[in-house]
């Protein structure tokens, strides 16, 4: 018999033993969002006993939808080993059918079947369900190379860049939460190309609390003792996640960012084993330099046909269908 309940503190997924391993898994890291969201999450939950599913939700833009914010690479149901996850998810997508009209999920990975087996599960479960990819993650598959192996591999341009410019920066990486440290990234970021962060105070908290677990990896460049680049990174689970990374503009022609990144990279190779390399999600072309494969992530907008506010989806859905020749939807 499988029960399903819902709970608004995330203390309850403290208990799973989850299958999955990575920061965007954790218990931990859906405690922070928690924390700074500034709606109460709904952690859905289906269990018979044994094996539990648990999809960590908020209600907001007048649907059920993942608790993420800008940093998170990926979202996907959170499962304990077993052969019942197929049978736990229907059951829960059926259940929500009884408190929203619609469920939209992202950015879902399906390297590991999470998106395929949402969309089987909320099919099953008597919702109409429109998949479509909505994002890119690049990574790096190490497949037992040393940093120098690996950088024979790249584009001829980015070691050529590395040769004629690594010498002109300094370059530290610490593995603890350092407060000047991150100052000095902080202030990199702010004053970079890059666009204004989702919320740097719960950033810090989540490097904070990496520092402690020693999964942090903060890297800064400096040129004749000014910092002009910075990186955060992770090791976790046998994976380096780049979170964030900036460079000061006024410094472009040293290319300090590049070195930066090869440095990291040597590090997480070399140093600490890693199998994987993840570049988070985004498209950017620098990306293709640096990493082998990309993946996609994708959306599923579930609405539940019983519901009349979901008509109007439904309808323009089936539109959309017959013009794009009956894609998936």
């Amino acid at each position: 018999m499988i029960a399903v309940s819902y709970h608004d503190k995330v203390n309850v997924l403290q208990g799973i033993d989850l299958a999955s391993a990575g920061p965007f898994d954790r218990a931990d890291w859906f405690a922070l969002l928690a924390q700074y969201s500034e709606s109460p999450p709904l952690i859905a939950l289906a269990s018979d006993g044994k094996a539990v599913l648990a999809l960590p939700l908020v209600a907001a833009n007048h649907r059920l939808e993942p608790l993420l914010n800008w940093y998170s690479f990926t979202w996907r149901p959170l499962m304990s080993d077993g052969a019942a996850q197929e049978r736990l998810a229907v059951a829960l997508a059926r259940d929500l059918r009884r408190r929203t009209h619609r469920v939209t999920l992202w950015p879902l990975p399906d390297e590991d079947g999470s998106a395929s087996l949402l969309e089987r599960a909320f099919r099953d479960g008597g919702w109409r369900v429109g998949r479509q990819m909505c994002d890119s993650n690049h990574v790096l598959p190490v497949k037992g190379r040393s940093y120098a192996e690996y950088l024979a591999s790249r584009p001829g341009p980015l070691r050529t860049t590395l040769k004629r410019r690594s010498r002109y920066v300094e370059i530290k990486i610490i593995e603890y939460f350092d407060d000047n440290a991150w100052i000095i990234y902080d202030e990199i970021y702010r004053k970079s190309w890059k666009p204004t962060e989702g919320n740097p105070a719960l950033l810090r908290a989540f490097a904070e609390a990496e520092g402690k677990a020693g999964r942090l990896r903060l890297g800064i460049a400096r040129h004749e003792g000014r910092p002009v680049a910075a990186q955060f990174w992770t090791v976790d689970g046998g994976t380096a996640w780049i979170h964030k990374l900036a460079h000061l503009e006024d410094t472009r022609h040293l290319s300090a960012g590049t070195s930066l990144t090869a440095a990291l990279f040597e590090y997480v190779i070399d140093r600490d084993r890693v199998s994987l390399v993840d570049f988070g999600t985004g498209d950017d072309p620098y990306k293709r330099d640096w990493m082998d494969e990309v993946r996609p992530r994708y959306r599923l907008d579930c609405h539940n046909p019983a519901n009349p506010r979901s008509w109007p989806h439904i309808v323009r859905a089936a539109v959309q269908r017959l013009v794009s020749g009956g894609e998936h939807g």
